[in-house]
């Protein structure tokens, strides 16, 4: 069983574990799992992600209001933000980003002016952030370059392999899911291929997309193996490498001390 795995997303304040999120999370030690960074969607789960991180001593936050959930966007969630952000064991200001998947989402322009408030937000803390972009590369690179001071992570990359290079250029992490390990996932496997080693992250993005062979099912950390497994095959190393190099990765772009 592989050991030391870093699951760098996962949401368990998601209503999918309301009927057991203390049995799953207690238990992911025991499938290798080391550490694990959860990322808040809206105050509320930003709420809930800072209390799963005090409960449980391999658990960590981030904060941030998704661009799925901004409709209701004030400048005053910045305040909360904030005070949140400063809390014992957040890392990170996220999930943030752009969205333009689904016609319903809020306006892409409120979308960009809460993703560019929350960037400042990061670079004012020194706080890395990370980043949800689905359908919106160039916005998101665009507001990326806006702010050259902040780093972070594109989690649950869905770019090119041209744009990862890119990033990895800025200073960025890249990193993938069990995207990775789907049969049609050729965009995200030329991307892993393309990314140095020094900049490659793993994650479930856990209750979603969990990885072949559990593949719809509810997710969770301890399937990030598989994960670890298909890069590792992808970079010509063990899985046990893998373990090691992307837990560095994440320790370092969250400043989690060993």
């Amino acid at each position: 069983m592989l050991r030391g795995l870093f699951d760098t997303h996962a949401h368990y304040d998601a209503r999918q574990f309301d009927p057991d999120r203390d049995q799953v999370l207690a238990a992911l030690p025991g499938h290798g799992v080391e550490l694990v960074v959860n990322p808040g969607c809206d105050l509320a789960s930003s709420r809930r992600a800072v209390e799963l991180a005090r409960c449980y001593p391999f658990v960590y936050a981030a904060v941030g209001i998704h661009p799925e959930e901004c409709g209701d966007w004030e400048e005053a969630q910045l305040d909360e933000l904030r005070l949140l952000a400063a809390l014992p064991r957040v890392v990170a200001v996220g999930e943030i980003g752009l969205d333009y998947y689904w016609e319903e989402n809020p306006p892409r322009e409120l979308q960009r002016r809460v993703f560019r408030a929350q960037m400042a937000l990061a670079r004012e803390l020194g706080l890395p952030v990370i980043v949800h972009d689905r359908e919106a590369h160039g916005d998101s690179m665009a507001i990326v370059r806006e702010f050259p001071e902040v780093r972070g992570v594109f989690h649950c990359f869905s770019g090119s392999a041209e744009m990862a290079r890119e990033l990895v250029g800025l200073g960025w992490m890249i990193s993938f899911t069990g995207v990775l390990t789907y049969k049609n996932a050729r965009k995200a496997v030329e991307a892993a291929q393309a990314v140095p080693l020094d900049h490659i992250m793993i994650e479930t993005d856990s209750p979603y997309m969990a990885p072949i062979p559990h593949r719809g099912e509810r997710n969770h950390s301890g399937y990030v193996c598989h994960v670890c497994e298909r890069l590792a095959e992808l970079k010509g190393i063990t899985a046990d490498e893998c373990s090691t190099i992307t837990q560095g990765n994440g320790r370092r772009l969250f400043h989690i001390q060993a």
